[in-house]
């Protein structure tokens, strides 16, 4: 394993910018952005050098560390502050970097009447930064130093406008979720370390062999519970469709294409501990399809455009998290499927934002119809998304899902069939919820209301747009051809070369299969929305679709088990406080007060009275000397 010298850069210019801008204050208003934006595109930079100077390395050399200083020394026990680039993480860094440069670039025109620009361009270098150090952390404490930073930019990011009750009580829900997740990754740390007496990722997979299964199966589990409230997976997953309170290029940046698959890379980085656990890989396997159908079907029912791709990147996200269960080979896909998935949910949110802009802030789209006339760049961008992310050959997702969709199959037995057909079923569910999307958005009747035709976005807003959809477009192919990524990824989620002993469907099946389920929900969804539709909501809807509106009921699962047991479980603590704890100690001082008075009425102020204690004092004094040397 080489150094470098440039990987604490990464970090620290976009770090360095956030603070600059706000200590600055209004002074930066006028450049601000223009900073922020250049500082991650000499990120991405720095990524990119970094990317070709490990092609030209041999394997095993790759990988690249740079120590910062020693964080904690404690006996045997040593912490450094030190970050690795391998082939895993420099995936995310261009990524993170890449992604996040263009959505700054469209920020300059998306807030450009914003009077707190300036801020939110701080914000957006903040989590650059944490994000960074997340997935460049070379043991689990560096890497939740950047987890506890997303969560943080992520709640300023959401509640940027608190001016409004409701997307500061969305900042604090999505903040509140994720802290459950913390709570998880505190545990296995603690766990980790009273196991193996380390915390780096290379101390433990070195000792993982010689750890009982119940240790490895405790830490996975607790790392699965920190992946969930990252990644709003089921049953941490209600903060994400609120989470779409803040502007539109946060949901692109944070709640599509980097923070929530935080967890995705937790888990796949960490694949030491769950290929030592089966019992908790099968947990991973259960969250996984629970979370793609869950999220599919709560798509098919928000009329808000924002929401809907919420629910979609949740289904997404759950894809992702099925692969990682499924072992050894699944890491790659789940990799495979998270990038192309950046590309393509980033650029439909910026779709979506140009919608907006063009729509005066509206998101309903039963407010919409026949867009696409009028936005017709906006259109066929948010297009080539659409047909990416229901896996229409040869689009990106087409490849990535694909081959989640087989490797599921390939489980074997019973297994492999329900998971297959559980990927086969949400496959068709996206293509219909996303097909409901592009044609109540584009097609159709007008229905928008007002006088003022929907008109396209600046130049600014549509070339990052335009550029994230040539991605949509090609990724998918470029990650798939030869086995590319997966031979990239190769040495750090499958250095054993580990196989599926047996094909349970030919791939060319898989592939029939899949675009079998897209044409079934693609056709659905035209027979259901071809006609005019109406501006508002229908009262009488049936049970299915009142409980997908209202998130298959999950705030009110949410509320019942937790909150109203723990508001409850609050009070009796405060009750018990009041009356034991604080009946003790009212208990001392009411002794001290009595005792107190009962002495001051010795005090009477005659000196009599203080003569005759004097005597009688030196009596007793007199008598207990007596006694004792008697």
């Amino acid at each position: 394993m080489t150094t470098s010298t440039n990987l604490v850069w990464l970090i620290a210019l976009p770090l360095l910018s956030s603070a600059l801008l706000l200590l600055a204050g209004k002074r930066a208003n006028a450049w601000g952005h223009l900073l922020a934006t250049t500082v991650s595109a000499s990120a991405f930079a720095i990524g990119v050098v970094e990317f070709l100077a490990m092609q030209n390395r041999d394997v095993a050399a790759r990988p690249v560390t740079q120590k910062v200083f020693t964080w904690i020394s404690v006996g045997d026990f040593q912490v450094d502050a030190s970050l690795l680039l391998d082939q895993l993480s420099i995936c995310f860094v261009l990524l993170i970097t890449g992604v996040g440069t263009l959505i700054h670039v469209y920020s300059i025109a998306y807030m450009s009447h914003d009077r707190d620009r300036r801020r939110f361009f701080a914000y957006l270098n903040l989590f650059i930064a944490a994000m960074l150090l997340l997935v460049l952390g070379d043991s689990y404490l560096n890497l939740y130093v950047g987890w506890e930073g997303v969560g943080l930019a992520s709640y300023l990011l959401i509640g940027f406008w608190n001016e409004k009750p409701a997307y500061a009580t969305a900042a604090k829900k999505a903040f509140i979720a994720n802290r459950v997740g913390d709570v998880g990754l505190s545990l296995a740390i603690m766990i980790a370390f009273a196991t193996f007496g380390d915390v780096s990722f290379k101390g433990i997979e070195e000792q993982a062999d010689q750890a009982s299964t119940a240790s490895m199966t405790a830490i996975a589990l607790m790392l699965l519970l920190a992946a969930v409230g990252k990644s709003a997976q089921f049953p941490l997953q209600s903060w994400l469709g609120d989470a779409m309170a803040g502007p539109t290029p946060v949901s692109a940046l944070i709640h599509a294409a980097t923070m929530v698959t935080a967890g995705v890379y937790l888990i796949t980085r960490s694949n030491f501990i769950f290929d030592a656990a089966p019992t908790a890989q099968l947990v991973v396997i259960l969250v996984g399809v629970i979370t793609l159908l869950f999220g599919a079907v709560i798509g098919t029912a928000k009329d808000d455009i924002k929401k809907a791709l919420a629910a979609s990147t949740m289904s997404q996200i759950g894809y992702m998290i099925l692969a990682t269960g499924l072992g050894p080979i699944g890491y790659a896909f789940a990799i495979m499927h998270l990038l192309t998935h950046g590309f393509f949910k980033a650029s439909m949110f910026l779709g979506a934002g140009s919608v907006m802009h063009g729509m005066k802030d509206e998101v309903n789209m039963r407010k919409y119809g026949g867009i696409g006339k009028y936005m017709p760049f906006t259109f066929i961008t948010f297009g080539l998304g659409y047909l990416a992310i229901i896996g229409v050959p040869p689009f990106a997702g087409f490849y990535s899902k694909d081959k989640i969709i087989e490797t599921a199959f390939n489980a074997g037995g019973l297994k492999g069939v329900l998971l297959g057909g559980a990927t086969l079923l949400g496959a068709t569910i996206t293509a219909f919820y996303m097909t409901r999307v592009v044609i109540m958005t584009f097609f159709g009747n007008e229905r928008w209301g007002h006088k003022d035709e929907p008109h396209e976005s600046p130049a600014l807003m549509l070339i990052p747009i335009s550029l994230l959809s040539v991605g949509s477009v090609v990724s998918g192919f470029l990650f798939y051809r030869n086995h590319s990524l997966e031979y990239w990824l190769k040495p750090i989620v499958n250095p054993a070369g580990e196989q599926h002993l047996e094909e349970f469907l030919k791939p060319i099946v898989v592939s029939a299969l899949a675009v079998t389920a897209v044409i079934i929900g693609v056709s659905l969804a035209v027979a259901k929305y071809r006609g005019e539709i109406s501006s508002e909501a229908p009262v009488k809807v049936n049970a299915f679709t009142r409980a997908a509106r209202r998130d298959l009921f999950q705030d009110d699962f949410n509320e019942a088990a937790f909150m109203r047991p723990g508001q409850l479980l609050v009070k009796k603590l405060l009750n018990f406080d009041y009356i034991a704890l604080d009946g003790l100690v009212r208990l001392v001082g009411s002794i001290s007060v009595g005792a107190g008075q009962s002495l001051r009425r010795l005090q009477n102020g005659y000196v009599r009275s203080y003569a005759l204690m004097m005597v009688v004092g030196v009596l007793s004094l007199l008598i207990t000397v007596w006694l004792m040397t008697s």
